[in-house]
């Protein structure tokens, strides 16, 4: 509501329901025009548990995946702002095909013919936060966190209590520091003295000249540039992992 102006929401995936977790439509961000995605968790109880706590059911997926594609055909830019704790895993949702969909996002943002800038502002967490989050920049504002399970989750399964969830935090690397350490995301937004919900006004302003400056870099590099850039971000992931791999066979040749 902050930094979109003009939005006009599109609503359902035309197979099932529109799920309330995800809002998609199209509006301008500065004067850049785009489509928008973004998972919202609501703010009383009440649409709290309209949008199911901000944890997407498949339809979701797929609408989103439908302005995705509108927007590949209209030639405009796609901005995903990410803020979940992962997708509802339910039994309704498991048998609409959750896993599915947020699969078949995955390979079909991999591939968008149209430049796409995500953003994590809150939770980014599992394949919830996967199904919307494949593009050319990946961002985290200061104090989010990004990775696959909860600290508590992660605690929970791997020590079986919650107290170690600080532990299990510090062993994930999901702060936006470590995570750019680590070339997982591009850029860090600023948030105010004390998190974003200090200043809501400045933490939204800082946002917009993130999304605005880093749709205007991408519009001028060439699609297919962009693509290729695309698919080598994706693919480097774990380089280091396979480059400690290397290293310890190649020790272990040269002592044989």
């Amino acid at each position: 509501d902050r930094i979109v102006k003009d939005f006009v929401a599109l609503h359902g995936d035309r197979r099932f329901a529109d799920d309330k977790a995800i809002r998609a439509g199209f509006g301008r961000i500065g004067t850049e025009k785009v489509a928008i995605i973004a998972q919202h968790k609501g703010r009383d109880t009440k649409e709290k548990i309209l949008c199911n706590f901000g944890c997407p059911h498949p339809e979701g997926y797929r609408k989103a995946l439908r302005v995705m594609k509108l927007a590949e055909k209209f030639h405009l830019p796609v901005v995903c702002l990410l803020d979940t704790a992962g997708a509802y895993p339910g039994v309704g949702s498991e048998e609409r095909g959750v896993a599915e969909a947020i699969a078949v996002n995955m390979r079909e943002m991999s591939r968008l013919r149209t430049p796409i800038v995500c953003v994590v502002i809150g939770e980014g967490g599992s394949g919830g936060a996967l199904g919307i989050g494949v593009g050319d920049r990946m961002a985290m504002t200061e104090f989010a966190w990004y990775s696959v399970i909860s600290p508590e989750g992660c605690a929970a399964i791997l020590w079986r209590m919650g107290e170690k969830a600080a532990e299990a935090a510090e062993a994930m690397k999901i702060t936006a520091k470590d995570l750019r350490a680590l070339d997982i995301i591009d850029d860090i937004v600023p948030e105010p003295l004390g998190g974003a919900h200090r200043d809501v006004a400045e933490a939204a302003n800082n946002l917009e000249r993130h999304i605005v400056r880093t749709l205007r870099e991408l519009a001028r590099v060439p699609l297919d540039n962009l693509l290729t850039h695309r698919y080598d971000r994706w693919r480097r992931m774990g380089k280091f992992i396979r480059g400690q791999q290397q290293a310890a066979q190649k020790a272990g040749a040269t002592a044989e």
